[in-house]
């Protein structure tokens, strides 16, 4: 082919490789070599440094810090500082997980809609919803002087506080972005690591503070001494606390205490995250390919084999660690006679847990996810142990071994969640913006069945005759306590164990998916490098 001047271009192969003549017919062959260099460069470029890794954990940390609090002790304060009745209890705590489990979808419906801007697609909705979720918490833990209208009140807040923090407008956006940390499986698995070992840090400093602070609210002189079974009723009809209508009781200062301090975290480790993470987009797609509707994703996720079983099993799962939690101090104070030792029990939890994630970063690197997850198994032996004989030398042991078996519950799901997310992306290479969809809906499930498992055992001590403010419950309230301790969470494990059995995707797997996803990457850029070029020397 020959110009209009009748000159013929020079050949091709003649061109310099690092530069090309502007309108010569030769630079679509140039084009190769040049886009895999920039591939290269961006995939270098784009490796995600100690520091980013860091500073992503520590923003994940205020959620765990606020959430260890109110798992802890939300369920005790509202029965024994608010006087609030067992049944209105389950109320306030199954409305008010099933409102921020129900919003979630909402949640990935408008951040999937939702353009990039300078910070990110991500975080601006993890700025947004800060202050609110700083003001509601701590309302959610102040004594109104009105005792009729206390029900609505931590109705109110305890909704608002998880809408915003655990569901709505940060835990959605702040998993999500994962994915948009790096493309590297090995980065985003030790992100994941990191983060989990600072969230499991975040709940150890959550309980840590609230229980040292709030400790003095639980103790009173006359139940110091563990009575026997056969009590006198004046020993049972004894009030521990003074008078609920009184919000300036020393009972009430200490939770208001503790709830400004852990605002104050809050919002330390908000700013870390703005501060130090950047918000990358994937080429895995094309950049002219259009987001998958949010209705058509949801259909789509639903319908996604790994997915759902790696839903289901986590769901059964979290219930049981949500009931643990839930339950503990509960268990600690009125059934095994350790009221004195709960809040360090509680930190023997949480500190081998937090020691103990480095440690299954490193397992399922060996051995695989699914070989790290009969870890989760570890807590049930020991906990029948401590349920049946309550000693308080093997309570700390418990308490160990319920560490490494949390920490193991916690790192395995999101780990595992990204796999299944590429795992995705490569059965859809023309669908962009489904990564919220996924998140949101694992953490709507996760997070309900929570709520259902804290309101049932809320219910239960309601129908076994619970009665806040008394030294010694009957023995039905025990027989409930320790079923919700150790046989309950049992069963609940074994059988979120067994669905992850059929789990289908391997490390073998993992490897293919990874390697099919840089392909498309490095063809996706070529082919926009392509049609930049094109466009530049037509104009």
């Amino acid at each position: 082919m020959r110009e209009a001047g009748g000159f013929a271009p020079p050949e091709p192969q003649k061109l310099p490789i690092s530069r090309c003549v502007l309108g010569c017919e030769g630079v679509p062959r140039c084009l190769p070599s040049l886009a895999a260099r920039r591939g290269r460069s961006g995939r270098q470029g784009h490796r995600l440094s100690r520091c980013s890794k860091i500073c992503y954990a520590i923003g994940g940390a205020p959620n765990q810090v606020a959430g260890s609090a109110a798992s802890f002790f939300l369920q005790i304060y509202l029965l024994d500082i608010a006087h609030i009745t067992p049944f209105h209890a389950s109320l306030v705590l199954f409305i008010g997980k099933a409102s921020g489990a129900v919003t979630d979808p909402v949640a990935g419906f408008f951040i999937s809609k939702s353009r990039w801007t300078k910070i990110g697609r991500l975080m601006p909705w993890v700025l947004a919803c800060t202050p609110f979720t700083v003001i509601s918490y701590f309302l959610m833990w102040y004594l109104p002087p009105f005792v009729s209208g206390r029900v609505a009140w931590y109705l109110t807040f305890h909704c608002l506080f998880q809408a915003l923090n655990s569901y709505l407008l940060f835990q959605v956006p702040y998993s999500a972005l994962t994915m948009f940390l790096s493309t590297d499986q090995k980065d985003r698995d030790s992100a994941t690591a990191y983060r989990m070992t600072m969230e499991v840090l975040g709940t150890l400093i959550g309980a840590s503070l609230q229980g040292q602070i709030v400790a003095s609210a639980h103790v009173s002189p006359h139940c110091t001494v563990n009575p026997s079974v056969n009590t006198t009723d004046s020993w049972h009809d004894t009030p521990s606390i003074p008078d609920p209508s009184d919000p300036l009781s020393h009972q009430a200062k200490v939770y208001m205490i503790a709830a400004g301090v852990i605002a104050g975290v809050y919002l330390l480790g908000i700013v870390v995250l703005f501060l130090g993470v950047k918000e990358r987009d994937d080429p895995y797609a094309l950049n002219s390919d259009r987001a998958i509707p949010f209705c058509k994703g949801l259909a789509l996720t639903m319908k996604h084999g790994p997915y759902v079983k790696l839903t289901a099993s986590f769901l059964l799962i979290s219930t049981a660690v949500q009931l643990e939690q839930g339950n503990f101090v509960l268990f600690c104070t009125h059934a095994a006679g350790l009221h004195n030792h709960f809040q360090y029990l509680v930190v023997t939890i949480l500190v081998s847990a937090v020691v103990s994630v480095p440690f299954w970063q490193k397992f399922l690197q060996r051995f695989g996810k699914k070989c790290a997850a009969c870890g989760i198994s570890w807590m049930i032996p020991f906990a029948v142990m401590l349920v049946t004989i309550p000693n308080l030398i093997l309570a700390y042991f418990v308490a160990f071994v319920s560490g490494l078996s949390i920490a193991a519950s916690l790192l395995l799901p999101w780990s595992m969640l990204p796999d299944v997310v590429d795992n995705f992306r490569l059965q859809n290479p023309h669908g962009k913006g489904h990564e919220t969809i996924f998140y949101s809906s694992y953490v709507f499930f996760t997070k309900m069945s929570a709520g259902i498992g804290l309101g049932i055992s809320a219910a239960g001590l309601e129908f076994t005759g619970y009665k806040p403010g008394i030294c010694r419950q009957s023995d039905d309230v025990i027989l409930t306590l320790k079923l919700l301790i150790g046989a309950v969470p049992a069963i609940l494990i074994l059988l979120g164990l067994f669905i992850l059995l059929f789990y289908p995707i391997t490390e073998e797997s993992r490897k293919e998916t990874k390697l099919a996803l840089e392909e498309l990457r490095r063809s996706h850029q070529s082919t926009e490098n392509l049609d930049s070029h094109e466009k530049d020397t037509s104009v």
